[in-house]
């Protein structure tokens, strides 16, 4: 085999250890229900836990607990605590997750851009899996 046929058909290189592109390495950060919401509503600036349990509606408090902590892990928001009585703690973005959260606001524009065409698809496709259930 020629060295410049090898050369074409040689595997692609990683990005980073563990990840095969920029998009693999995002959707590990906002993988979860929850995640792209949170982002989102921190955008606005330092939002308590209450506030955030109110704005990304349905979510139980386990996994929103659960969510804010995988993203301080990952470095992406800030966990401040006043050491007050009665407590008081915020979450905040930091430079990573504000850079990752106004990545996300496009995706929130086609969504209100699309969203009534969007509801006219799920509903069809809500009723097709009834009859196809029936």
């Amino acid at each position: 085999m020629s060295q410049a046929h090898q050369a074409n058909t040689a595997a692609p290189t990683l990005v980073a250890p563990g990840f095969t592109c920029g998009l693999d390495a995002t959707l590990k950060i906002i993988s979860g229900k929850w995640k792209p919401l949170i982002l989102y509503f921190l955008l606005r600036g330092p939002t308590r836990y209450g506030e955030l349990k109110r704005a990304v509606r349905d979510v139980s408090d386990k996994v929103l607990i659960q969510q804010l902590k995988e993203l301080e892990a990952d470095g992406v928001l800030r966990r401040n605590d006043y050491k007050e009585v009665p407590p008081r703690v915020d979450y905040t973005l930091t430079q990573l997750g504000q850079s990752l959260a106004q990545a996300l606001e496009p995706l929130c524009t086609w969504g209100t851009e699309n969203m009534a065409e969007m509801q006219k698809i799920f509903a069809e496709r809500d009723s097709w899996l009834r009859e196809k259930q029936a």
